[in-house]
C-alpha cells in the first residue's frame, strides 16, 4: 500500500532519486548472478546479434555519400577512386545468366509403366484375336463372334472396317506380329507430350530425356525434330513401315490397330528442369569488373549514368567493409539495447512482480530475431527505395506477442526500442524506420479492450490502414512514381493483417508456455461451467456461493480503480478451491452441526489454515496462470484465524501466534489486495443482522482499517482513496444484495382453499 508522506510525494529528482535508480543499476548484477537461465538466454542473443552485425555491417553503406548523385543529373564534382577494387556487375551477370538459361534443354522423364501396360493390352488383343482366327468356322459367322467380343473387351476402340480387314487379311499373323514390334519400337522410343507453356524459356532445339531404373539414372539429349508426339505418330508408323519393305496396306491397318495401345509415356518435368537450370547457374561465373586507383568514378559537369552508379555503390561499398567505426557502433547500439532489456527486466521484477523466466526467453528471442531479420532481410533483392525492408518484417506481430502475453506497456516499448536500435545500426533506412515505428506502436494501442480472438484480426485491420497510410505518406515524401503505388501499399497492408491473423496461430501455444493470464485464457477460466467451478458447487455449495459474491465485489471494485477486474473475478472464482477436500470443516457449508466442537483449537486452525496451500496445489496441478495462483496463495495474508486463537489462548497463554497464522504472503498486486478485502467483506457481513448500507459501511470500514494497521496490505500499492472507493463499491453491492424485502401478510388457510376450488 502506498504510504508515502505528503512531503515526499513533492520532492524533485536528487539525491534521493539517484541513489534509488543507482541501487536498481548496480542491481542488473544480481540478476544475472540470480536467475542465470534467462541472464544466459539475453547474453547468448546478444552474441548471435553481434555476430550477424559484423558479417552484414557493410550491407547499407555510404547511404549519405551517394544522395548528392542521381543518374541522369550533371555531376557536381569529381569522384575518385582512392584504391582498387573489384565489384559483380550484377547487369551483366544477370544477362548471362539469361543467355544461359535459353540454352539450358527442358527436361522430360520417361514412364516405363505406360509402356508395359501398353504392350500387356497389345498382348490381350493378339491372344484374342489369334484364338478366333484359329477356330473361325463360316467367315461370317466367326466376323461376328470376333468383333462383339473386341468390343466388349476393347470397347470404342477399333472401327468396324478395321476389324473387318483383318479378320479377312491373309497374313493375320504377320501384320500382329509387326504391329508388335512397331508398338515396342515407338513406346520405348517415346511418344512425348509438350505443354502448351512452360517451354519458351528454354532451349527451343534440343531437349533432355530421362530414363531412371533401379540401378541408374540415364541422360539422353534429343532434337525436337526427332520426337514424336501424338500428331506425329502416323506419319511416324507409315515410315516404319515403308523402311521395312512392308506394303502400304501393312502400315495403314497397322496404324489404325496400334493407335488405340499408343499413349504419351513422356511428360514435361518442371522440377528436373528448375534443378538443371540450378546447376547451370551454379557452373556460371559472376561477371567481376575492376576499378583502378586513381581513377575517375564520377566526373564533374558530366551527365551521371547508370554504369556511373554501380561503380559509386560499388567504391563505397568496399570502403566501408574496411572502416571498422560503423561496426563498432552497431555493437555499441546492440549492447545498449540489450543493457536496456536486462534493465527492464530487473526493474519488472522489483516493481510488478517480475518478468518470468519463460517471458524474459520469449522476449530475448523475438529481440534477436527482429534485429537478425532487419539485418538480414536488407540485402533481399526486392528491397529497393521505395520498397523498405520493414514491409518484410512483420513488426506488429513482434509487438502484438508481449502486448498480449506480458505487459501492453513494455510491448509500447519495445515498439520504440527495436526499430531505433535496427535504425541506428545501419539495417533501417529512414523509410522503413518510419513504418516498423508505425506499425508496432499502433499495434501495442490496437489489442486495448481486446476480450475475443477476433479482436486480433481487428488489430491486424487496424495495422494495416496505419501501415498504409505511413507508406502513402512515404511514397510522396520520396515523389514516387505512381505505379509503385499499387504494389507498395499492398504489401504494407498485407503485413499488418498477416501479423494479427498469425498472432491467432502463435498465442495460444505461447499462452501454455508462459502459463499467462491473457484476457482471452482469462475468458476461458471465468466460464462457470468449467470443471473444477462445477465440482466445487457440487462437493461445497456454500463455498461456490460464496465464491460468487465474493467475484462479484471483487470485480466491481475493481472496475472502480482501474484494476485488471476479469483477472479479480476469476482469482475470486478460485481462491478457495481448497476446501474442496474437507468442506464441512467451513462454516458456510455447515448446516446445523459444527465439527470444530470435536477438534481442539490448534487441529482446527491447521486444517483452516491448510486450505490455502491445498489451493495453490492444485491451482498449479491444473495450470492455472501465476497472477491467478498468487491470489489463491494470498487472500490471506499472513493474517491470524482469530477465534481459534482466542480460543486456544484460553487453554494455554504460552500459546504461538504462528500456529494460528496463514502461510501466505500478504498481497502484492491489487487484484490481490481486492480479493482479500472481497473475501473478508463477504463473510463478515453475513453476521449482521438486518445489514442497512448505513451499518455495512460502519462495519467495512472497521474491517479494512484493522487490516491496514495489521500491514497486509503494505505491499499491494493501494492508495488510502483506492481503499475509500473499494469501500463505496462493496457496500453497494453488498446493500443491493441483502436489501430488506417486502413482509408478505399471512392468508388464511380459508382463503387459500377457496382459491384452489
Amino acid at each position: 500500500m502506498s504510504t508515502k508522506k505528503k512531503d515526499e510525494s513533492f520532492r524533485p529528482f536528487g539525491l534521493g532519486k539517484i541513489k534509488i535508480w543507482g541501487t536498481k543499476l548496480s542491481s542488473i548484477g544480481t540478476f544475472i548472478t540470480t536467475r542465470r537461465g534467462p541472464a544466459i538466454a539475453t547474453l547468448i542473443a546478444l552474441l548471435v546479434s553481434i555476430i550477424v552485425v559484423i558479417q552484414y555491417q557493410g550491407a547499407h553503406p555510404g547511404a549519405a555519400d551517394l544522395q548528392e548523385f542521381e543518374v541522369g543529373k550533371v555531376a557536381e564534382r569529381d569522384v575518385l577512386a582512392e584504391q582498387a577494387v573489384s565489384y559483380v556487375d550484377e547487369t551483366a551477370t544477370r544477362l548471362k545468366l539469361d543467355v544461359q538459361q535459353h540454352l539450358v534443354p527442358p527436361v522430360f522423364r520417361y514412364a516405363p509403366e505406360v509402356t508395359t501396360e501398353a504392350q500387356k493390352e497389345y498382348a490381350r488383343f493378339v491372344s484374342l484375336s489369334r484364338s478366333y482366327f484359329a477356330q473361325a468356322q463360316a467367315a461370317q459367322e466367326g466376323l461376328e463372334a470376333y468383333t462383339q467380343e473386341i468390343y466388349q473387351i476393347f470397347p470404342g476402340m477399333f472401327a468396324q472396317e478395321t476389324l473387318d480387314i483383318l479378320f479377312h487379311e491373309p497374313e493375320q499373323e504377320k501384320i500382329l506380329e509387326t504391329g508388335s514390334t512397331a508398338l515396342d519400337h515407338f513406346m520405348e522410343t517415346g511418344i512425348f507430350a509438350l505443354p502448351d507453356t512452360g517451354l519458351e524459356d528454354y532451349n527451343p532445339e534440343v531437349l533432355e530425356l530421362l530414363r531412371s531404373s533401379e540401378a541408374r539414372t540415364g541422360r539422353e539429349r534429343i532434337e525436337r525434330t526427332q520426337i514424336v508426339t501424338l500428331d506425329t505418330l502416323p506419319d511416324a508408323v507409315n515410315r516404319w513401315y515403308t523402311a521395312r519393305g512392308l506394303p502400304p496396306s501393312f502400315g495403314v491397318l497397322g496404324f489404325a490397330l496400334l493407335k488405340p495401345f499408343m499413349k504419351e509415356n513422356v511428360f514435361f518435368s518442371a522440377l528436373d528442369t528448375a534443378q538443371r537450370l540450378t546447376e547451370t547457374k551454379a557452373q556460371i561465373d559472376a561477371v567481376v569488373k575492376h576499378i583502378e586507383p586513381g581513377s575517375r568514378i564520377i566526373r564533374k559537369g558530366f551527365i551521371i549514368t547508370d554504369e556511373d552508379m554501380v561503380k559509386l555503390r560499388a567504391l563505397n561499398l568496399a570502403v566501408s567493409k574496411q572502416d571498422p567505426r560503423r561496426m563498432v557502433g552497431q555493437i555499441l547500439v546492440l549492447l545498449l539495447l540489450y543493457s536496456l532489456f536486462m534493465f527492464l527486466g530487473w526493474v519488472q521484477s522489483v516493481d510488478k512482480g517480475g518478468l518470468t523466466d519463460a517471458e524474459i526467453y520469449v522476449l530475448s528471442g523475438l529481440t534477436a530475431l527482429y534485429i537478425i531479420g532487419a539485418l538480414l532481410s536488407k540485402n533481399l533483392p526486392f528491397n529497393t527505395e521505395f520498397f523498405p525492408v520493414s514491409i518484410v518484417l512483420p513488426t506488429a506481430l513482434v509487438i502484438m506477442l508481449p502486448a498480449i502475453l506480458i505487459n501492453p506497456n513494455l510491448a509500447l516499448a519495445w515498439a520504440l526500442v527495436l526499430p531505433i536500435s535496427a535504425f541506428l545500426s545501419g539495417s533501417f533506412d529512414e523509410a522503413a524506420f518510419i513504418l516498423a515505428l508505425v506499425s508496432g506502436v499502433v499495434a501495442s494501442y490496437a489489442l486495448k479492450g481486446a476480450e475475443k480472438r477476433m479482436d486480433l484480426v481487428k488489430a491486424g485491420l487496424i495495422s494495416a490502414g496505419a501501415n498504409g497510410i505511413a507508406i502513402l505518406a512515404i511514397l510522396l515524401l520520396k515523389g514516387a512514381a505512381w505505379e509503385v503505388y499499387p504494389t507498395v501499399l499492398f504489401w504494407g497492408a498485407f503485413n499488418g493483417l498477416a501479423s494479427g491473423m498469425l498472432v491467432l496461430g502463435f498465442l495460444p501455444p505461447l499462452e501454455h508456455a508462459l502459463n499467462a493470464a491473457t484476457t482471452f485464457r482469462l475468458i476461458e477460466l471465468s466460464d462457470l461451467n468449467a470443471p473444477l467451478i462445477r465440482r466445487l458447487f457440487t462437493v461445497a455449495p456454500g463455498t461456490y456461493s460464496h465464491a460468487i459474491m465474493v467475484a462479484n465485489l471483487a470485480e466491481a471494485a475493481c472496475q472502480e480503480i482501474g484494476a485488471n477486474a476479469l483477472l479479480a473475478r476469476v482469482g475470486a472464482y478460485y481462491h478457495d478451491i481448497g476446501k474442496m477436500d474437507q468442506p464441512d470443516y467451513f462454516v458456510e457449508n455447515q448446516t446445523s452441526y459444527n465439527k470444530h466442537k470435536d477438534i481442539p483449537p490448534r487441529l482446527s486452525a491447521t486444517i483452516i489454515r491448510s486450505h490455502v496451500k491445498l489451493g495453490v496445489e492444485k491451482a498449479r496441478s491444473m495450470g492455472l496462470p501465476r497472477e491467478v495462483t498468487n491470489i489463491i496463495a494470498e487472500h490471506h495474508g499472513n493474517s491470524v484465524i482469530t477465534w481459534f486463537y482466542n480460543e486456544a489462548l484460553k487453554q494455554d497463554p504460552q500459546v504461538s501466534k504462528e500456529d494460528f497464522s496463514y502461510p501466505g504472503n500478504p498481497p502484492r498486486s491489487r487484484e490481490s489486495a481486492v480479493v482479500m478485502l472481497a473475501d473478508m467483506s463477504e463473510a463478515a457481513v453475513r453476521t449482521l443482522e438486518k445489514p442497512t448500507a448505513a451499518k455495512i459501511e460502519k462495519f467495512l470500514q472497521k474491517l479494512i482499517t484493522a487490516k491496514v494497521e495489521h500491514g497486509q496490505l503494505a505491499e499491494s500499492e493501494l492508495t488510502f482513496r483506492d481503499l475509500e472507493t473499494i469501500k463505496q463499491a462493496f457496500v453497494r453491492v453488498l446493500a443491493g444484495h441483502y436489501h430488506s424485502r417486502i413482509e408478505y401478510p399471512t392468508v388464511p388457510a380459508t382463503e387459500v382453499a377457496h382459491e384452489s376450488d
